[in-house]
This record gives structure tokens, C-alpha cells and sequence, in this order.
């Protein structure tokens, strides 16, 4: 009995068949997935548009109330009202922060004056650093008067 060949022109048809419908649905399925997964991300975007929109009503809402608006006016503009006697207490807290920003904040000369001073001590050998100012003593022994 003679052999048959393992691929015959059915088989080899019939493989040709399956791989041309595998292409043909490979593209809209990809673009199914493509579209459902924009479809969840609007459906996401649109939830928290929804939370923001009712928050924003919510904040309108509460914006429409008078004694509210009293009671922020009071709160952070510090308002008081006809006849009445307010009364701010500061706290520790600011009080220490006005001592500290009342120590005199230490004075840097300005670039030129620093550069001129190390050309200065360049030429004379003195050796001073540029971002030290020059005591009494150096002034005097530079050469002027």
C-alpha cells in the first residue's frame, strides 16, 4: 500500500481557509477591544464629572445661605457685625515668627563691590577671601590713605 502524503490539497486548502478568516476578524476584534476600552474610560470620566458637578451644586448651594456667608466673612475677613465687639487673639505661634523675622537679616555687599575687593587682595598678596569684607587693619595697610 503506497503511502499518503501527510499534507494533502484538501488539508492544504482547508488550512488556507482558516488562516484567511482568522485575518479577516483579527482587525475587528482588535477594534472591538480598542472601542470597549475607550468606552470605560468615558464611563470612568463621566462619574467623576457627575462627582464634581454635584459637588459644585453642593458648594452653590451652601453659597446661597446667608448665615454661611456670614459665618466665612467672620471666619476669614474677620468681619463683625453692627454693635457688636470682636476680639482677635494672636497666637504663639505667630508671635514667635514676628521675634525671629525681627532679627536683622545679615547685609551681603553687592557683586561688583565683592569682585572689586578681590582684585584688591589679589594685588596687594593679602590673600582675603572675596565674600569677607576687609577689617580696619587690611583698609589701613593697603597703601591708602
Amino acid at each position: 500500500m503506497a503511502k499518503r502524503p501527510q499534507l494533502t490539497g484538501r488539508a492544504a486548502i482547508l488550512a488556507v481557509v482558516v488562516c484567511a478568516i482568522a485575518m479577516s476578524l483579527a482587525y475587528p476584534v482588535r477594534e472591538y477591544v480598542a472601542q470597549r476600552r475607550a468606552i470605560s474610560q468615558l464611563q470612568a470620566e463621566k462619574a467623576k464629572e457627575l462627582e464634581e458637578q454635584r459637588r459644585l451644586a453642593e458648594r452653590q448651594k451652601q453659597l446661597q445661605d446667608p448665615n454661611y456667608i456670614k459665618r466665612e466673612a467672620r471666619r476669614r475677613l474677620h468681619y463683625c457685625g453692627a454693635g457688636e465687639k470682636c476680639y482677635m487673639v494672636a497666637d504663639s505661634e505667630s508671635k514667635q515668627t514676628q521675634a525671629g523675622g525681627r532679627q536683622q537679616p545679615t547685609i551681603t555687599p553687592p557683586w561688583y563691590q565683592t569682585l572689586w575687593e578681590s582684585v584688591e587682595a589679589a594685588d596687594t598678596g593679602k590673600g582675603v577671601k572675596a565674600s569677607a569684607a576687609p577689617t580696619a587693619e587690611e583698609k589701613k595697610d593697603d597703601g591708602k590713605p
